[in-house]
This record gives structure tokens, C-alpha cells and sequence, in this order.
């Protein structure tokens, strides 16, 4: 009886995990459009594909007669957890729920750091948060170069100059098993504001030869013709920004094509619209306080000739790219203010259509082309037996008109149907996405370990007033006493407006998870300086402050949480990061000194 009632349970759960589609239009990601095929899914993956295939006795067939099926999308180039809605709120939960929504089921990101790939792989992998397949990129820059203008800490882009530093830098980066290394190289500003420095083609190549040692693919920041035969040369696996300033030519033709390398035009930042196009797609995935931000926005509706002259260079460039023969890949700078994650993706299919590339070239940019690029075409990009069942269903053919990409349907993650409605529900809403609280444990930081990391394993973060402008800051482990370090912070603050320096402390690895203070009263620290500093709590809803005096002489100093101002609800079950910072005049210099941080 026991074996017999486990047989029925194992039969249900297969036929549970159990997918079949007929009639489809597949675009496999590979060949041409074939019609009226069924694709048949068993635990996740793809079996079958072909003409009246029989389905397996008991499963109901998805009927898609007339509608097209795609393999999952992927997006090479985002930005997740970054607000692409100027001021609004970084939720990346939401975010990656918006790629998800619109039928991007693999997304490359180039804006976390390497103490978030771990819980971001596991929120994500174990369904905590719903989103796409994440690949995740550790990024390397030049000293003044762009990457490091952010004010997030000299971890954040490892800055190197020459090949020896560019060897190492790869070698520091390789323990948290980053998928893949972005690389700004190239430091062109458009003509808009001054020239930021670029990386030597030896110092590249460094990094290209380190990385592709331990399997890694390298993509960069590469926006003119000189820097992007430098980088071909060097040897990237892909170019993730168009060509802008000029023409592409023979040289670089002849490069790309002997190196196979992609390129990743991302037109959709690029793009220069002199209105919001808003349709039922944005709808969706915005998240109600970035929806009124953006309808209060005015827009000047100009376009300046420099902007226009390039925009039409980088379509030209794509179309003269394709025509010879060169891979197209599909990314967007998601994140960036403008370019909206998740929309953005199927605007660039149109963008990159509308260059005069057949739609079915168009959906391999975003299909089979970034598969390989990842190394990952085992298991998807495209729709054959073996493949995960990532796949889009479009409710209108792209082939009768490019626009059809924005009537996603249906999509499917590993055979199971995505519940596109709760998606956009959960980002409409005004609840930022949840993620269950750690226990906070007393002792924050007590500056005895010197590998850099708090005394609860995080990694300590050095932090400035972005812009190339911006404050410096050194921070040392010191002796206090024998056997007893303090932190030594010293700072100038440069000639930008509002400067600051902070040192960051997050509760949880990479400040990702929240943690659950409410069983504490405040924070107590020992400091001296001289002046006036700021305590700050982040939590996942808001930032907290209190001003706090120290004196050469160290003092204890106790802030209950009653004292901390800031907008937003104080609950205590969801800080991320503890800090303390300088604000001083431009030009001033600063200090200080603190230890035995701790909650009470």
C-alpha cells in the first residue's frame, strides 16, 4: 500500500512539472520560424519539438495557434539594484521582477559587488524573490576613470593602471566566483563633460589573459572606435555599449569578425526621446512612487545636434556590424535614469530592428548570441531538447511588425508559468519587496580583524560623495593600546559641493538581507576627533541620522534609536548598514577615530 500511494504521489508530481504547447510558431533561437509545432516539457526542460507530437495521457495542451514562442530573453547589460526613475526608490526585488514580467529571463549585472553575489543567488535561486537568472559581474576600471566616480568604495571597481596590478586585481576577485569581469576602458564622455581616463590596451589584454585562465568572459565599457579596436585586440568576449563617435571602418570589421567578439549596441540609453512613451508595458513594471515621479516630470522635449549626429552613427554602425557579419547582442544599461528595467529590454529588440535587421536575427541578439556569449547555450538560448523551458509566448507575431515584442503573453521559467498579474502587483505596490530579517547580534565592530571585515564578517565600506570630483578617504586599523585597534579614518574634502566621506559597516553581507534590530535600545561606540559627526542606520525603507561631538580625549557614546531622525517608519526589523560620517566644508581636512561599535 505504502509503495502504491508513493507511485501515485510521483505520478501527480510529474504530471505537475509536465508542459505541452501545440500549435506553436517557434522561433527557436537558432533556425527560421517553424508553425504549428508542439513543445513538450518534463521537470524543467524541454524533451521535444516538433509537428504533432502526441502529448504525454493526462496532461491538458496549451493550445497557441497563432501565437509565437520564444526562448527566454536575455538582457547583457543592466544595472539591478539601481533606480532607473531619477529619485526614486532602489528596490532591486522589484526590479528584477519587471525582466521577469516582460519575458527577460537571464539578466547580466554589472551593479552589485562581490559580498552581494551570494545572497542574491540565493534569494533568487531558492524563490524568496521572483526574478530571472542572474549573472553577476565584478568590475575593474582605471584610477580616475569611469566605474570609480560612484563614491561606493575602491572595492566597488578595482582600479589598476598596469598589467602586474591588472594580473592581481583578476586573482582578488576570483575567490567570490564572479561570472563574469566588466572593464571600463574606455573614458569618452560624449562630448558632454570632460574626458575620463581609458585603459592601455597591455593592461587589458592582463586582464583578459587572467580571466579567460579560470574561464571567465570579460565585457566592457567601450564607447569609441580607437577604444574598441583596443579592446578587440586585447581580446574581450564582448563590446557592451555601441560605437558612437564615428563610423566603424575595415580595421575594426576585420578585428571583430577574427575575434568573434559580440557587440552589444545599447541603443535604448542612447536612444534620444523627446517624450515618455508610455503604454500598458511601463505600466507594469514601475512601482507606484517612480510612476508619480515620472508624471510630475517635465520634459523639454530638445535634442541637441551632437546627440542626434551620434544617435544616428551608432544605428549605422549596427546596421553595417550585422551586414558583416559580426554577432549582435541585447543589452540596455537598465538602470540608468530613462532606460527602465524589464521595458527597456523589448524596446532595444525594437531599436535594433528598426536598423533594418530581420526580426529573426533580432530575437537570436537576444536568445542563442548571449547564450554562447556566457557559456551557458548547454542549457539555454534556444528551444531544443535538454534546454531549460525559459520561454515567451507573444500574443502578436514580432515578424508582422517588430512592435508585436511588446505583447508578451505568457512566459515560463523551467516549465512552470510566471503569474505575470502577481508580478505587477507586487511592484505596483508601495511595500518595498520582502525579504525575511536576520537576528542582529550585538557586537558590530570591535576593528580586532584585519582582513577588512567587521567583527560579524561583512566587508567594511569606504564611502565618498560620488562624481571624479570627489572627497578622499583612507582608513586603517590602528593601535589603540597593545592588543586593542581602533579604525583611523582621515579625509580631504575636495572642491565639490557638499562633500562627505563615511565608513560603512553593513549587518548582513552586502547590506542585501535586513537585519532584525528591535531587541536593541541603540548603538554605543567609543570615538574621538575633532568636531562634529553624523551616525547613520540604513534600513531597507529609509536612512536614520544623529549628530554626536568627540573631542581629542575618547569618549563613549551611547544613541538611543530615539534619537535618530530620518523619514520614513522606524521598526528595527530591517537596518542594513551602520555608519559614521564627516561632512565638511570644500577643501577642509577631517578625522577620526572609533571602536567597540556595538548594540545596546
Amino acid at each position: 500500500m505504502r509503495r502504491l500511494l508513493f507511485g501515485l504521489v510521483t505520478a501527480k508530481l510529474a504530471l505537475a512539472q509536465s508542459l505541452v504547447l501545440i500549435n506553436a510558431t517557434v522561433v527557436d533561437g537558432v533556425g527560421p520560424a517553424r508553425t504549428g509545432e508542439t513543445i513538450l516539457v518534463e521537470n524543467g526542460r524541454i524533451t521535444a519539438v516538433g509537428p504533432n507530437l502526441p502529448p504525454p495521457s493526462g496532461v491538458t495542451a496549451i493550445n497557441l495557434e497563432g501565437r509565437v514562442v520564444t526562448p527566454g530573453l536575455f538582457d547583457l547589460h543592466t544595472h539591478l539594484p539601481y533606480s532607473s526613475v531619477g529619485g526614486g526608490r532602489a528596490d532591486w526585488g522589484k526590479q528584477i521582477k519587471a525582466y521577469l514580467y516582460s519575458g527577460i529571463t537571464s539578466v547580466v549585472d554589472f551593479g552589485s559587488y562581490f559580498e552581494m553575489f551570494e545572497p542574491m543567488r540565493r534569494l533568487t535561486s531558492t524563490g524568496v524573490i521572483d526574478g530571472p537568472r542572474l549573472t553577476l559581474a565584478s568590475r575593474i576600471t582605471t584610477p580616475g576613470g569611469h566605474g570609480a566616480e560612484g563614491g561606493r568604495g575602491d572595492f566597488f571597481s578595482l582600479e589598476v593602471l598596469t598589467p602586474k596590478q591588472a594580473r592581481a586585481a583578476v586573482k582578488k576577485l576570483a575567490p567570490s566566483k564572479p561570472d563574469v569581469i566588466k572593464v571600463f576602458t574606455d573614458g569618452w564622455r560624449y562630448g558632454a563633460a570632460a574626458d575620463m581616463t581609458s585603459m592601455e590596451e597591455d593592461t587589458l589584454k592582463a586582464i583578459c589573459e587572467e580571466a579567460h585562465k579560470i574561464g571567465i568572459k570579460v565585457l566592457t565599457h567601450t564607447v569609441t572606435l580607437e577604444k574598441a579596436k583596443i579592446a578587440v585586440r586585447a581580446g574581450v568576449d564582448a563590446l557592451v555599449h555601441g560605437i558612437g563617435d564615428k563610423p566603424v571602418d575595415d580595421e575594426f570589421i576585420q578585428l571583430i569578425k577574427a575575434s568573434h567578439t559580440v557587440y552589444t549596441p545599447t541603443l535604448a540609453v542612447y536612444e534620444p526621446r523627446r517624450t515618455l512613451d508610455w503604454d500598458s508595458n511601463l505600466e507594469a513594471v514601475l512601482e507606484g512612487p517612480s510612476k508619480e515621479i515620472l508624471r510630475t516630470m517635465s520634459r523639454s522635449g530638445v535634442i541637441s545636434k551632437a546627440r542626434a549626429a551620434r544617435w544616428k552613427t551608432m544605428q549605422a554602425n549596427v546596421a553595417t556590424l550585422y551586414q558583416a557579419g559580426v554577432s549582435i547582442g541585447v543589452g540596455t544599461d537598465a538602470g540608468v535614469t530613462g532606460t527602465y528595467h524589464g521595458w527597456a529590454t523589448l524596446r532595444e529588440l525594437k531599436l535594433i530592428a528598426a536598423t533594418g535587421i530581420p526580426m529573426a536575427a533580432v530575437l537570436q541578439s537576444a536568445t542563442s548570441i548571449p547564450a554562447k556569449l556566457l557559456n551557458l547555450d548547454k542549457e539555454r538560448g534556444s528551444i531544443e531538447p535538454g534546454k531549460l523551458a525559459d520561454l515567451v509566448v507573444f500574443d502578436k507575431s514580432p515578424f508582422d511588425d517588430p512592435q508585436n515584442v511588446d505583447t508578451v503573453l505568457r512566459v515560463f521559467k523551467a516549465g512552470v508559468e510566471v503569474n505575470r498579474p502577481l508580478l505587477a502587483k507586487d511592484i505596483a505596490s508601495r511595500e518595498i519587496t520582502r525579504i525575511p530579517s536576520k537576528p542582529a547580534q550585538r557586537k558590530i565592530d570591535d576593528f580586532e580583524r584585519k582582513d577588512g571585515r567587521t567583527s560579524i564578517g561583512t566587508l567594511r565600506v569606504n564611502t565618498t560623495d560620488p562624481g571624479h570630483d570627489h572627497a578622499l578617504m583612507m582608513f586603517e586599523r590602528t593601535l589603540r593600546a597593545p592588543d586593542n585597534h581602533a579604525m583611523t579614518v582621515l579625509s580631504k574634502m575636495t572642491e565639490s559641493q557638499r562633500p562627505y566621506i563615511r565608513l560603512d559597516l553593513p549587518l548582513t553581507p552586502g547590506a542585501i538581507e535586513p537585519a532584525d534590530v528591535s531587541q536593541f535600545r541603540g548603538i554605543a561606540f567609543a570615538a574621538r576627533g575633532e568636531g562634529e559627526y553624523l551616525l547613520l542606520v540604513t534600513t531597507r525603507t529609509g536612512r536614520f541620522e544623529a549628530r554626536f561631538t568627540a573631542s581629542v580625549k575618547w569618549m563613549t557614546v551611547r544613541i538611543p534609536f530615539t534619537q535618530l531622525e530620518g523619514k520614513g517608519p522606524w521598526t528595527g526589523k530591517d537596518a542594513t548598514m551602520v555608519s559614521l560620517e564627516v561632512r565638511r566644508p570644500e577643501g577642509e581636512e577631517a578625522w577620526f577615530e572609533v571602536d567597540d561599535v556595538n548594540f545596546y
